[in-house]
């Protein structure tokens, strides 16, 4: 089921896709408050999590479909299973990306130099829901919501771990860096609809976070507010705010859709089809970032 023809252009294809959602005022990796119970991030056929573009292009997949298990599989791991794509079903593309090495001779010395040629490939994979004759843990119940109004305890843990230096007070969220400023600016929890946007905006910022001084230090060139590298950082935030949101459990809705941030991205969308890819990599890093302090704060309990 590997897709190897260079006739079709996944890539091109999965841009257009975003560039159509957002032009109809849609974030395609935002899950609607009314869409019931689709998944919130989805999984491999083992249960790992997808990462990077992987996580857009299967959500949008599921929303336009109204898939309700988070699962993916090919047809050949379906059959493993005993189980069968019914006729007529179409998968979704998925994406890996990996090097390989090509020796170039030099005519004259006979030697061989080695050079890394990077490479991104496709391949077809179906939902659970797609699938007949599974075991029933591919179908898992909906969890049970908790109210809105709870702190989240997992969310309080996980951002804590991070050392963030967080200022709550004003009506704005934003971060603060430069020479003298590196810090979180949030409004109190009080002020937010609910927990869910409360700890999304949290999120968010923390995604903006990870470029500090000292951590990944992420520069795109911005040189004014509003233009395309500005335009670039913010994409990078609201896609890793989603995909930290969905190992969290929250909901990543917490920016309204401004006319401006959906112009600018489809701007840079449209402009290079790479962009998205781009901004997905580089957010599943700042994500796996934030991670490592989890794993560094479970050490001590371990030890106990």
């Amino acid at each position: 089921m590997t897709d190897k023809s260079p006739k079709t252009d996944h890539m091109q294809a999965v841009t257009d896709r975003i560039i159509a959602a957002l032009e109809e005022g849609v974030r395609p990796w935002q899950k609607p408050r009314d869409a019931g119970e689709i998944p919130e991030q989805p999984l491999r056929v083992t249960g790992e999590a997808y990462r990077g573009i992987n996580v857009i292009a299967l959500w949008m997949a599921a929303q336009a479909s109204g898939y309700t298990s988070p699962y993916w599989m090919t047809y050949r791991q379906a059959g493993e299973l005993g189980g069968q794509v019914r006729k007529g079903e179409k998968g979704a593309a998925v994406f890996y990306a990996g090097t390989m090495n090509a020796n170039e001779e030099d005519e004259a010395e006979t030697d061989e130099d080695t050079r890394v040629i990077r490479f991104m490939r496709s391949y077809t994979v179906f939902n659970a829901d797609q699938i007949d004759g599974l075991h029933a843990n591919f179908y898992p119940a909906p969890s049970e919501p908790r109210p809105a109004a709870e702190r989240n305890d997992t969310a309080e843990r996980y951002f804590a771990a991070t050392g963030s230096d967080v200022r709550h007070g004003g009506n704005q969220a934003f971060y603060a860096y430069g020479s003298a400023a590196d810090y979180i600016r949030m409004p109190p929890y009080e002020t937010f609809a609910d927990a869910e946007e409360y700890y999304a905006t949290l999120a968010h910022e923390h995604i903006h976070w990870t470029k500090g001084p000292g951590r990944l230090e992420r520069d795109f060139g911005r040189k004014k507010w509003g233009d395309d590298r500005y335009a670039l950082e913010e994409l990078f935030a609201e896609l890793g705010s989603a995909f930290l949101g969905a190992s969290l459990g929250l909901r990543p809705d917490h920016l309204s859709d401004h006319a401006s941030y959906i112009q600018s991205w489809l701007k840079v969308l449209k402009d290079d089809k790479r962009a998205i890819f781009r901004a997905a990599s580089h957010a599943q890093k700042a994500v796996d970032y934030l991670d490592g302090f989890q794993q560094a704060a479970a050490m001590p309990e371990a030890a106990e």
